[in-house]
């Protein structure tokens, strides 16, 4: 395998102290597996609300890993919680995720998800993500990606209460692109043992006090999409020509900018970013996308090393840079699209193509927005009506959805 020296320098700089002072967080050692350095990873744990699971703090995001070693090689270092869903590759994901984990069922946490609105639809896609993953339950199994209290419907209520009474789940959960909004309704529902909810860095401060809601309310919280769509590389190509804002990457209009962060920069910031999410005790494990073995190495080293003033530093220089690129999620632009295009969906799309180089799969998810969606042009349009708070470019940023994908 590859390795940059380099690179590997500049991530280990700094003070590697473990974390202390946390309530609910520990560190323990594993003899039986090492990291590329030789030593054994030092793994931290909180417990996930009532659930009363123990997960590292660092958990495993399998939606964009293709490759079965690197997943058993997380359990091997003692990483214990792995996410799937039944709409990850296809279906293909559970396959995989199962083979590589059946030796080591007994000692993980396992989570699969569903986005079908109807009972029975949900209740079929469980079996089916049983039966691909191997096992005869789940430990948490998500309702996907419900942005509203409405989509969290009864009957989808009801078949996660059914399949808990069976035995073919141990506790419940809700995926959310939406905190803010979703999390009072889902205290005031009850019965949702575990929340997985978009948090990062760029979001704003309401998102995190919508987790510490959560977690005081003894739901177990999961962090998603932690790095901020990625974005370790520069976002390959020119920008599309059209109305809009200047090219992905530049200076915000009227704003200074010292130039793009560097390669190592942006690859620390990543490391950075994962740590920032770890430094909120209300989170109890997160699920960054991991697709190779130094992503895994580096990823192991947040349970480790502290977040300070250069990791600070560092996600100020990415968070100036990935300003015109990335969507915070933060529901502002809904319905202001005059072509009622369904923005943030995109932009997310797009973030998996540019962000985690998942081209396949960003290509995928726009297509089922569908046909209306997909043969929009930005260009048709004399003015964007959609103004982003956080200063994306969006009719730059969807032009080039539309370019790459449609």
């Amino acid at each position: 395998m590859n390795r940059n020296p380099s690179r590997r320098s500049f991530l280990t700089t700094g003070v590697a102290l473990p974390l202390a002072g946390v309530a609910g967080l520990w560190t323990q050692h594993r003899g039986a597996a090492t990291t590329e350095s030789g030593s054994a990873p030092r793994l931290s744990y909180r417990v996930l609300g009532k659930t009363g699971l123990k997960v590292t703090t660092v958990g495993f995001g399998c939606m964009i890993t293709s490759d079965s070693s690197v997943v058993e090689r997380a359990a091997d270092l003692g990483i214990n919680y792995f996410d799937t869903a039944r709409a990850y590759q296809q279906g293909n994901n559970e396959r995989m995720v199962g083979a590589a984990l059946k030796r080591k069922r007994q000692d993980i946490i396992l989570s699969s998800k569903s986005m079908t609105g109807d009972k029975q639809g949900a209740l079929a896609d469980l079996e089916t993500s049983l039966r691909e993953l191997g096992t005869d339950h789940l430990d948490i199994w998500y309702l996907h990606r419900k942005n509203t209290p409405e989509a969290v419907t009864e009957e989808l209520i009801e078949a996660q209460q059914l399949a808990k009474q069976q035995g073919k789940i141990r506790f419940t959960g809700v995926s959310t692109h939406a905190p803010k909004e979703l999390i009072p309704a889902l205290i005031q529902k009850g019965g949702i043992d575990v929340v997985l909810v978009t948090y990062n860095f760029s979001m704003d401060p309401g998102v995190g006090a919508a987790i510490a809601q959560a977690s005081k309310a003894g739901m177990g919280v999961v962090g998603m999409k932690v790095m901020a769509g990625g974005f370790r590389r520069r976002p390959p190509g020119p920008p599309p020509s059209g109305p809009g804002a200047p090219p992905p990457g530049g200076p915000p209009p009227g704003g200074h900018h010292p130039g793009p962060p560097s390669q190592l920069q942006r690859e620390g910031a990543m490391l950075a970013a994962l740590k920032w999410v770890l430094k909120d005790p209300n989170v109890h494990t997160t699920i960054p996308g991991i697709t190779d073995m130094d992503q895994l190495d580096q990823n192991l080293k947040a349970m480790a090393e502290p977040y300070g003033p250069a990791e600070e530093k560092l996600l100020a220089r990415q968070l100036e840079y990935i300003s015109p690129l990335y969507c915070r999620m933060c529901g502002e632009c809904a319905g202001t699209c005059v072509k009622g295009l369904p923005v943030a969906d995109i932009l997310r799309h797009l973030s998996y193509a540019e962000g985690y180089g998942q081209f396949a799969l960003g290509r995928e998810e726009f297509l089922k927005l569908g046909a209306d969606v997909v043969a929009v042009r930005c260009s048709d349009c004399g003015h964007c009506t959609v103004e982003c708070p956080f200063g994306v470019h969006v009719s730059a940023r969807l032009s080039r959805a539309q370019e790459l994908f449609a």
